[in-house]
């Protein structure tokens, strides 16, 4: 029987030239190896690190986007920040939910578990998401006890890449007040450009429903010429037609249109 110890295999290997095909075939295996698991071992270590950076560039541009929005500094400011609070809203009812913490509501990983999502139909899936959360959370902000801005979280797939933002409703409830992306994986120079702050500077004002309710808002090619429409990128027709789809998406029937009807009817307040 050949013999099979490992040590004496392993020292008749380096032994052998360095032109042997057997020595050659397993070098690069055993290169292969170690840096997959390097690769792997990086990638699980900083994998906490991405996450929290994740968290704060998300934090960076929510605080970026109220600050910058005519009168919210003052009006956090002015109330001591109590004029804040996170609302979590089931989406298929529009009632706020009581019963869970929405500081540890954690969306992505909730629409990714089908105990915890809804799959969407197909006709009605424009932002090409496929299932949602059946919960998302709503940041409030109030002046003199009144709803002054609401702020929904937003989603939706772009030409490359799930773009993720977060959209701020006046209280009127049908005047976009700011839309801003913080993460997206667009071509840098042309779909990208849907961070940028001139892009970004011709949301505000801009109306989602006609008189009659019917849901207005859509991103165009070209000039704008209706209250409800935003001029399109240059150049990322794809980028543009996919904000637009996530925008009406997450304010339709399957996202917080819902919510939104019930606060403007008035069976629910913040």
């Amino acid at each position: 029987m050949a013999e099979l110890n490992p040590l004496r295999w392993w020292r008749s290997l380096l032994a052998a030239p360095n032109t042997s095909p057997l020595k050659t075939l397993v070098v690069a295996l055993m290169v292969a190896l170690v840096c997959a698991v390097v690769v792997s071992v990086t990638a699980v270590t900083l994998r906490p690190l991405q996450q929290a950076n994740l968290a704060a560039e998300r934090q960076a541009r929510m605080q970026e986007m109220l600050a910058n929005l005519p009168g919210v500094e003052d009006l956090i400011s002015g109330a001591g920040g109590g004029s804040l609070d996170v609302v979590l809203v089931d989406l298929d009812t529009g009632e706020p939910v009581e019963n869970m913490d929405p500081a540890t509501f954690d969306q992505r990983a909730a629409a990714a578990d089908p105990a915890t999502s809804r799959e969407i139909p197909e006709e009605a899936d424009i932002a090409r998401l496929k299932r949602r959360s059946n919960f998302a959370p709503v940041i409030a902000v109030r002046r003199a006890g009144e709803l002054a801005l609401l702020v929904l979280p937003v989603h939706g797939a772009g030409y490359e890449s799930q773009l993720y933002g977060y959209l701020a409703i006046e209280g009127d409830l049908n005047t976009i007040a700011a839309l801003t992306f913080y993460e997206h994986g667009e071509t840098p120079g042309i779909g990208a450009r849907i961070a940028d702050p001139e892009w970004e500077q011709l949301w505000p004002g801009t109306e989602i429903a006609d008189a009659e309710g019917n849901l207005r808002v859509e991103v165009v090619r070209g000039r704008a010429t209706e209250p409800y429409q935003v001029a399109g990128l240059t150049g990322a027709t794809r980028t543009s037609t996919g904000v637009s789809n996530l925008v009406r998406f997450w304010l339709g029937e399957y996202g917080f249109g819902p919510f939104l009807e019930r606060l403007k009817s008035g069976e629910i307040k913040l």
